[in-house]
Parts: C-alpha cells; sequence; structure tokens
C-alpha cells in the first residue's frame, strides 16, 4: 500500500455531501489501520494519519497534527497543506481550545470563535481532535477546510474514536 489508499479521485477542497464524506471516511480507515499495523512511533504515525487522511478528506486545505513541546505550546507537526503556524499556545485559537480542554473542536464558522487564529485565511471552519496517551496530551490533529460547515458531528467522532485507537495506547513513543 505504499501507493496510498484507494479511493475514488475526487478533487482537492470539493465539499461533498455529508453522508458521501462519511462513506468515503469509513472506506479509508481500514486502509489506513492496515499500513499503520505494528507501527509505534508517534512520528511517523502522525505523519502517515496526515498523509492519508489528505487523501480520504478532500474538503480539507490543511490537515495533520500540532504537538505538546511545552506546558501550554503546541509546534506544527507533521501535516499536509499549506504552510502551517509554527507554535501555538494553549489559549489560543481553535488547537489551543482542544489542547486546553482536551476536548474535540467542531467549528462550522472560524470567522465566530472567539481567539481564532488565521494560519491561512482561506480557512472556513476547522475540526480539531486531542491526541491524549496515558493521560497526557500528546498532541492534536487539526483538519481545516476552505468551506463553512465542512465537518459533521458524526466524522468527528469517527475520527475521535480512530485518533484514540492508533495514539491512544501505552505503546505509542512519543
Amino acid at each position: 500500500m505504499a501507493e496510498g489508499i484507494l479511493l475514488e479521485p475526487v478533487a482537492r477542497e470539493m465539499l461533498l455531501p455529508e453522508a458521501s464524506r462519511v462513506l468515503r471516511l469509513s472506506a479509508a480507515l481500514p486502509q489506513i489501520r492496515a499500513v499503520l499495523a505494528g507501527e509505534t512511533d508517534a512520528v511517523a504515525l502522525q505523519a502517515t494519519i496526515a498523509c492519508l487522511l489528505w487523501e480520504a478528506l478532500p474538503q480539507t486545505n490543511w490537515c495533520g497534527f500540532y504537538r505538546r513541546v511545552g506546558e501550554s505550546q503546541l509546534a506544527v507537526g507533521p501535516y499536509q497543506g499549506t504552510m502551517g503556524c509554527l507554535r501555538i499556545d494553549f489559549a489560543r485559537g481553535v488547537c489551543g481550545a482542544a489542547a486546553r480542554t482536551r476536548t474535540v473542536q467542531r467549528v462550522p464558522d472560524v470567522h465566530a470563535f472567539p481567539g481564532h487564529i488565521s494560519c491561512d485565511a482561506r480557512s472556513r471552519s476547522e475540526l480539531v481532535i486531542p491526541v491524549v496517551n496515558q493521560g497526557e496530551l500528546r498532541a492534536v490533529l487539526d483538519l481545516d477546510s476552505p468551506h463553512l460547515d465542512a465537518f459533521s458531528a458524526r466524522e468527528a467522532e469517527i475520527l475521535h474514536a480512530f485518533v484514540d485507537e492508533i495514539l491512544g495506547p501505552p505503546g505509542v513513543v512519543f
């Protein structure tokens, strides 16, 4: 599977109907699990997840991780898309809110989110999932889209369970 995952090609940044997005994600995850089987290095896992979710989620213009590098600071990690913010404090933005609260942040309109950080002015909605391993926040998975309300509650639920499954076990080395 070195060539990626097998999905119907879709134009980058296209917003499919929710049912199609959920079906596409559901078809991609078993393939992504197969690629990741046996890997325990967090950076290798994050880089591969970012790459393959980028293929599976065409509505994104940024897909990747911010790693916890201090008491209350994140630094950009493996990602796909335009340049991300290099550092994000827990007190700022959607990623900071997910890190601070350890809860999924699904923001249909980032311009309505107090303290939103605009790393890419084209982004209009965002989904951020905390990565918790052995009780510690290790990173966040950040998904941005140039479309309003590009991530459904169902997609958030599926991706949260996937992140917990792959990056949450004690054997993963951060």
